[in-house]
């Protein structure tokens, strides 16, 4: 699976996990078509929930006039995926970590998504 599929469906299962009740795997096993799962989107899936609380402060540090809590659903999971990788995935660069949020927010997001999630992850470099 390449990786932007992988962030897709990360970001799928993310968003399931966030908004009900659901077990992490099983919301991987929702998104994925084959049996086997694909070892980026499973790291990305388990590493932001396993490390949650300290990527949602280092979010918050990094809003300005915006509350963590008030954030929509979008852009708290895309944040989120984006945060992790930045922090904890070494072969993954900053940059590209942005770009592919930004791209994310632009297609599951409200119109001025992608610009915020840019916003809010530079400061975060």
């Amino acid at each position: 699976m390449k990786r932007r599929t992988a962030r897709e469906k990360a970001f799928q299962a993310l968003f399931q996990i966030n908004n009900s009740d659901i077990d992490t795997d099983e919301a991987i096993q929702h998104v994925v078509e084959e049996p086997v799962v694909d070892a980026f989107l499973h790291d990305l899936v388990h590493g932001v929930m396993n490390h949650r609380s300290e990527i949602d402060d280092r979010i918050s540090s990094n809003l300005d006039n915006w509350s963590f809590n008030r954030l929509p659903k979008v852009e708290k999971t895309v944040l989120r995926m984006a945060a992790y990788e930045m922090k904890y995935k070494e072969d993954v660069p900053a940059q590209v970590a942005i770009n592919e949020a930004v791209e994310l927010a632009k297609i599951f997001g409200e119109e001025d998504s992608g610009k915020f999630v840019n916003g809010v992850l530079s400061k975060m470099v």
